[in-house]
């Protein structure tokens, strides 16, 4: 009887492992339990911040993914130029498009780069004396055809013509007939040497020529330059011809660029490119680029003056490409 109930024999072992069995459960148990509770906590955490890592590394790829689809769009070296040493105080030599007016020419012209199209993009630039020396917009069409291949760079201009001098109907015509995707207005220079020059008038001048402009050609978008700066001109009595800045140039390049903004056109602001109000003329003048009539400038100045606008308009091209 002792030995059954007292002595640790073989009941007593069987009673021994049940119990011990018996706390391993509890204890599975309670580490179960304590799994569950806490196991949502650590999913919370392991979301907040774990995936941290694979959201940089997704960026990372997209950002090398943009880098090269931008190379494979056809941006394009920016051409290096060397200005005179006399040359201070420059602005910013960028395209003006606060509404993206010119995303279609640009799509034209990254087609053709692509070999996409094969239709000739056609450009026309109209203007004043400045435009009728040829050089300036030869030298930017040039550079522009040895780019994208296939494209047309015509110049239509008049010695001393105004925005008004093309506001007849035959001279739209003249301009609709060569089909441009892109129409450039070169004026400034002429209004601005009216002594008693008008910036309302000179802005409702710019209106008509516009409106003439796109009832012939709806859909092609317009892009305006302003005048580069010019002399006054002054002789009194028998005394030698003396110049000053002309003031009103300054007056008409806001003037244009106002209207170029509140008409949906792009603008290149060729006089604040070159130094604006403080040195536009003088860096002209310093780098003996102008003629002795202080308003034309030389075969430099307007080959520089091409180079420029080349360089603005390849620089738009890059950043709707990079898009």
């Amino acid at each position: 009887m002792a030995k059954n109930n007292t002595t640790g024999g073989v009941p007593m072992k069987r009673s021994h492992k049940r119990s011990r069995y018996l706390a391993d459960l509890r204890f599975a148990v309670c580490c179960a339990v304590l799994a569950l509770l806490f196991l949502p906590v650590q999913r919370n955490y392991a979301q907040d911040v774990l995936p941290g890592c694979p959201r940089l590394q997704k960026t990372a790829f997209d950002c090398d993914t943009l880098r090269i689809y931008g190379q494979r769009t056809d941006t394009l070296p920016i051409p290096l130029i060397n200005l005179p040493a006399a040359f201070r105080q420059l602005g910013g030599n960028e395209l003006i498009d606060s509404i993206g007016i010119l995303k279609p020419f640009w799509e034209k012209l990254r087609m053709l780069r692509l070999g996409i199209a094969a239709d000739t993009v056609r450009i026309v630039h109209v203007g004043d004396s400045h435009i009728r020396g040829h050089i300036f917009p030869e030298t930017t069409g040039g550079l522009l055809q040895r780019t994208f291949g296939a494209l047309s760079y015509t110049d239509m201009r008049i010695n001393g013509a105004f925005c008004t001098t093309f506001t007849r109907p035959d001279r739209v015509a003249d301009i609709a007939a060569l089909h441009p995707d892109l129409v450039i207005l070169s004026f400034g220079t002429n209004e601005s040497h009216n002594r008693r020059y008008n910036s309302i008038l000179h802005y409702r001048q710019m209106e008509e020529l516009v409106c003439m402009l796109r009832k012939s050609l709806p859909d092609v978008p317009m892009l305006m330059t302003t005048p580069p700066g010019s002399y006054d001109s002054f002789r009194q009595r028998r005394r030698r011809r003396t110049y000053k800045i002309n003031p009103r140039t300054a007056v008409a390049v806001q003037t244009i660029r106002r209207f170029a903004d509140a008409n949906g056109l792009a603008v290149w602001d060729m006089y604040e490119t070159f130094g604006g109000v403080r040195r536009a003329c003088l860096n002209w003048q310093e780098a003996r680029l102008m003629r002795p009539d202080h308003v034309h400038y030389l075969p430099e100045g307007y080959a520089l003056q091409g180079e420029m606008f080349y360089r603005a308009l390849l620089k738009a091209y890059n950043d709707y490409c990079s898009q």
